[in-house]
């Protein structure tokens, strides 16, 4: 990488002080004015970073995103990926889901700190398909409960649908959720569905087969929005998706909605890499964090959990 001009080194370093003063108007003068000359600057564990500027705008965190939640639905179905690296999952999501879905749905993508390059990427496909797929970059870090949550209140359609990179469409599985959503009383739709297992006072999961269900898995997960906003949105302490989903799902019920899978959905699974390629520590941490928060909010509420077969 071209090293930064020497000039602009003093000025990351200048902000660096101003950020340690809490004089944050000052440091976003700076980085204004490095952003001017063509770099960018993001905080690091050692100090500070400075890389060439993309040719996008890069937010500096998730609280810069265009907060739409209280605007009306203006279109009827997006479909949000977070996008965390692996460029090459993200092609091929997007290509396979613009194939098959119905023209009118759009994919609302947030690209934290291009891993990988997988921000770039992003904007080539946004170019590609100018008014199908809207891209937004933050700086980051961020989790993905934050980053969820802050796609979901960027989000103006009436169906928001949670989709991982890894998930691969093969048909039009957009047109069966939008239609078991038909139905007022189902505030949720998708691919996976998982029920508690009452039987060792909540401590794991089975499947949860076709029907209504206890939670969807976020492979493929839509939900209404309004109904989404309403139970909190996805938990902004959840750093990784595992088990969050399940979090979200619960908290839909809890708040009176139904949640159905459709497991014959025309869609594949390729490798899950924020599982199978994260650090295996952080991710094992993340995930008992936030069941052992799931079980403290809802443990024993078998009321919201959806009806069994005897």
């Amino acid at each position: 990488m071209i090293p930064p001009p020497p000039e602009l080194a003093v000025l990351a370093e200048r902000r660096a002080q101003a950020r340690a003063a809490r004089d944050f108007a000052a440091a976003d003068a700076i980085r204004d004015e490095i952003a001017a000359a063509g770099w960018t600057v993001r905080d690091t564990a050692g100090g500070w970073e400075l890389a060439p500027r993309p040719p996008y705008d890069v937010l500096p965190s998730l609280a810069a995103l265009p907060d739409r939640s209280a605007e009306p639905d203006i279109r009827r179905c997006t479909v949000a990926l977070l996008v965390e690296g692996w460029p090459d999952d993200l092609r091929r999501c997007v290509a396979a889901l613009l194939r098959h879905a119905p023209a009118d749905v759009v994919v609302l993508a947030l690209d934290i700190g291009n891993a990988d390059g997988a921000g770039d990427a992003l904007h080539e496909v946004a170019r590609e398909h100018p008014g199908r797929v809207e891209e937004w970059h933050v700086a980051g870090p961020a989790g993905w409960g934050a980053a969820r949550g802050a796609l979901l209140r960027l989000d103006p359609a009436g169906v928001h649908v949670m989709v991982e990179t890894s998930t691969i469409f093969a048909g039009d599985a957009i047109t069966p959720v939008l239609a078991a959503l038909d139905d007022p009383s189902v505030v949720a739709a998708g691919w996976r569905g998982a029920n508690v297992n009452r039987d060792d006072a909540w401590r794991s999961l089975v499947d949860g087969g076709a029907g209504e269900v206890d939670a969807l898995l976020g492979y493929l997960f839509a939900v209404r929005r309004s109904a989404a906003l309403a139970a909190g949105g996805p938990h902004p302490k959840a750093r990784i998706y595992r088990n969050a989903d399940i979090e979200l799902s619960l908290a839909l019920r809890a708040a009176g909605g139904r949640l159905v899978a459709l497991p014959d959905l025309p869609v594949t699974q390729e490798r899950h890499r924020g599982y199978h390629d994260g650090d295996p520590t952080v991710r094992d941490r993340e995930s008992k964090r936030t069941y052992d928060r799931l079980l403290q909010r809802f443990r024993g509420r078998d009321d919201i959990l959806a009806p069994r077969q005897l």
